[in-house]
């Protein structure tokens, strides 16, 4: 079956146009995140942040910018390299970014995570949600993955 195949036998052009499609699904969530992050500082409750959580929602803020920068790029790189008989090399460079874009994504939740919680908690419960946060990332997004690939 063409599921079963490894990717190496596969067309690179219908892998990335598979890893395209993939995109379609991180990218919204990214975009939603940035749009909150781009928000917080107009509201009135910003200006009552205690350095902590400036230095949080700073960091959440730059990881959504890198992960939207490298989630995109594979888009870019696909059009400006079209057609010049580089699938393999497109392919490579765009799974490698999409998998820094989805660290930097999980970065920036996870740090929302902990902001909004510290807001709203004690520090340390919003450390222990932002902690809950990063092991379902490592689990769900890598361990799962790597597991299943491990084995095969």
């Amino acid at each position: 079956m063409a599921g079963d195949q490894k990717s190496d036998e596969r067309d690179p052009g219908d892998e990335l146009i598979e890893l395209l499609n993939e995109l379609r699904v991180a990218l919204p969530g990214v975009q939603v995140l940035f749009a909150f992050l781009l928000a917080i500082p107009f509201t009135n409750r910003f200006s009552t942040l205690n350095a902590v959580q400036h230095d949080v929602y700073f960091l959440a803020l730059m990881s959504a910018v890198a992960g939207t920068v490298l989630l995109i790029a594979p888009s870019s790189l696909h059009r400006l390299l079209w057609r010049q008989a580089h699938t393999e090399r497109i392919l490579v460079t765009s799974n490698r970014l999409t998998i820094a874009g989805m660290v930097f994504l999980a970065l920036a939740m996870v740090a929302s995570v902990f902001l909004i919680a510290d807001v709203l908690y004690a520090r340390w419960l919003a450390a222990a949600w932002a902690a809950v946060a990063a092991v379902l990332f490592g689990i769900f997004w890598y361990a799962l993955p790597l597991r299943h690939r491990a084995r095969n």
